[in-house]
This record gives structure tokens, C-alpha cells and sequence, in this order.
């Protein structure tokens, strides 16, 4: 029996944005900066999502777990796990919503990770700290 080297592996410079984002985690709630494209309107807008909060768009209920960001003297790269599910309002109480997406979206390269819909498109712009006297460069889950 052979054994074979995941294909899906974390770049060390995740890891350490995610390390960092855990020993910030105390400190301030973190919030998302999430772009949302509605395409059957063309309508962009701009919202915030808090760690571990409910957010709707459309007909979307998406749910950031992690939010993750570069110090200012590493090269610029912000990135998010979310979890996106879609919640009809005509399907009958207690149909469990269809996952739409989970993992994590790359502000530099949203292509690479991607929202599969044709009614609506989710970017991630930025990771932002509630907290003034913590690091506003890194951030994950809220209090």
C-alpha cells in the first residue's frame, strides 16, 4: 500500500496568519469586509460580517469563521473561511439550507476560491478588529 502526499496542503504563510489569528483572538471580535454582486440587478454592495455571525445576502446566509490578514510589512494577502448557505423563502419549515460554499476566499485572488452561483458573487476585501488596542493587521474568532 502506497501512501500519497495530500493534494490539499496549507501554504506556511497561511499557517502563520492563522497561528497569529489565534493568539489575537482574545484580545478583539473580527470582523469581515465582504463584497456581494447581485447579477440579475448589477447591484455591488458592501457589507460586514462579524467572526462566527449570521449575515444574509439575497438569499444567501453566509457565516465567517475565520478572518485572517498580513502585518503592513509582509506582501498585502487577506483571507476568510466562510461558510455559504442558501435559504429559499418558499421551501417548507425545517428544509435544511443548501451549502453554497465552505473554505477559505483570497482577497488577492478571489478566482481561486470561488462562489459557484449564477445569481450572486462573494469577495472578501479586508479583516478589520473591533479592538483599538489590538493588532489591527491579523484577527479570528470573536469573544
Amino acid at each position: 500500500m502506497t501512501c500519497r502526499p495530500s493534494r490539499r496542503t496549507t501554504p506556511p504563510a497561511l499557517a502563520a496568519m492563522l497561528v497569529l489569528a489565534l493568539a489575537l483572538s482574545a484580545h478583539a471580535e473580527t470582523i469581515a469586509v465582504l463584497q456581494g454582486l447581485d447579477k440579475t440587478t448589477a447591484r455591488v454592495s458592501r457589507f460586514t460580517a462579524p467572526v462566527d455571525q449570521v449575515v444574509h445576502f439575497g438569499t444567501l446566509a453566509i457565516t465567517v469563521k475565520a478572518c485572517v490578514k498580513k502585518p503592513p510589512e509582509e506582501p498585502p494577502e487577506t483571507a476568510a473561511f466562510l461558510v455559504i448557505d442558501e435559504v429559499r423563502p418558499g421551501d417548507p419549515p425545517g428544509t435544511p439550507p443548501k451549502r453554497m460554499f465552505s473554505g477559505w476566499m483570497f482577497a488577492s485572488s478571489p478566482a481561486v476560491s470561488a462562489l459557484e452561483d449564477p445569481i450572486y458573487d462573494v469577495n472578501v476585501l479586508d479583516c478589520r478588529s473591533t479592538d483599538a488596542t489590538a493588532a489591527p493587521s491579523a484577527g479570528s474568532k470573536g469573544k
